[in-house]
């Protein structure tokens, strides 16, 4: 009886490492084309002009990586959400996606569709949550580490009520409903992820489900410059604007809208968003194993460290990317589910 035991689960450890050694044979790829899709962020025969060259980088890559495949498709979805449709059809491989878009086919049932990367710029050394920490007074600069993200910022002018609630968040004192609510706020149209969409999740999730549409005094200033302009003359209390809006337009601050103090000096930060993330480059994996998954993941890295493929990846101003997990989306997902309840 042992020895038969013992033959029982020699053969099942066999079949066993059989079944594994078949699970992660990798996939025969000579005969197969690369579907890519960009999304129409500009004109279709644009976008395909710019991204012709792609074919051929991705070929070589790929065959360096050990991956000789057929060819690369390019095509443009007819929309974002096409795109999406195609990723879980499988009759789209890649995908250029913006991070609403991504969340939305990623989180369907069983959804094969996964971020590899996503677009990159240079970081700030200020990077808090805590509105506080970027009131020293000193300049917000870039450093050298890319991020795949950037925040928003609601910030305070030189106005009396705008330095009254500035007072309240250096003082530590957490600011309430009746704090911000009949402040003079200058914000962006509502397409606008700093400027409007983000802030309005700050306020829904910091004072009680409340949102811009509960405020007397919100407005919308145009540009940044028109909005930094506003700040400075006394328009508005608080602007949002993205984190580094104030070092671009620090120079304005003391010529263009006549202060005498410096723009770090006068604009104080009440409020951070959460992490506003940066345009992903996904897969299906419908048609596509983990190794050329990781292979496709370092072509790309490794094509916009070149010339030819920065110009590429200037269709939508990608300048490099960085590796992503699905977690970085998670503020994109807050933002689904607070849009579609307001």
């Amino acid at each position: 009886m042992k020895k038969l035991l013992s033959l029982l689960l020699v053969a099942l450890l066999a079949f066993s490492l059989a079944g594994c050694e078949k699970e992660v044979e990798e996939r025969d790829y000579t005969d197969f084309t690369l579907t890519v899709y960009f999304v129409p962020s500009r004109p279709a025969d644009e976008i395909l002009t710019m991204t012709a060259p792609l074919e051929n980088l991705l070929l070589d890559e790929l065959s360096d990586a050990g991956y000789d495949i057929a060819g690369v498709d390019i095509l443009v979805s007819s929309s974002y959400e096409a795109a999406g449709i195609a990723m879980l059809s499988g009759t789209g491989d890649v995908a250029f996606l913006p991070g609403g878009t991504y969340v939305m086919f990623a989180d369907t049932i069983d959804s094969p569709v996964e971020v590899i990367l996503s677009a990159a710029r240079s970081g700030l050394n200020k990077d808090s949550l805590d509105a506080i920490d970027w009131n020293d007074g000193e300049p917000t600069l870039p450093i050298d580490t890319p991020v795949n993200y950037y925040k928003g910022l609601i910030v305070a002018g030189p106005s009396t009520a705008g330095q009254a609630v500035a007072a309240k968040v250096n003082a530590g004192t957490e600011l309430v409903w009746d704090d911000v609510k009949d402040l003079k706020w200058c914000v962006s149209s509502p397409s606008s992820s700093s400027g409007f969409i983000y802030p309005n999740l700050w306020v829904y999730e910091n004072f009680g489900e409340k949102t811009f549409g509960d405020m007397p005094n919100v407005t919308e200033s145009g540009s940044y410059g028109a909005k930094m302009a506003d700040l400075a003359l006394g328009n508005c209390d608080v602007g949002t604007i993205y984190a580094d809006a104030r070092r671009d337009y620090a120079d304005e601050w003391t010529t263009d809208y006549s202060r005498t103090l410096t723009i770090w000096e006068e604009t104080e930060v009440i409020g951070v968003t959460p992490n506003i993330m940066n345009d992903t480059i996904s897969v299906s994996r419908i048609n596509l194993d983990q190794g050329i998954i990781d292979a496709i993941q370092q072509a790309f890295i490794n094509i916009a460290e070149t010339d030819e493929g920065l110009a590429v990846m200037a269709v939508y101003n990608h300048t490099n990317y960085v590796i992503a997990i699905d977690s970085d989306y998670d503020s994109a997902r807050a933002l689904r589910e607070f849009m579609a309840n307001n």
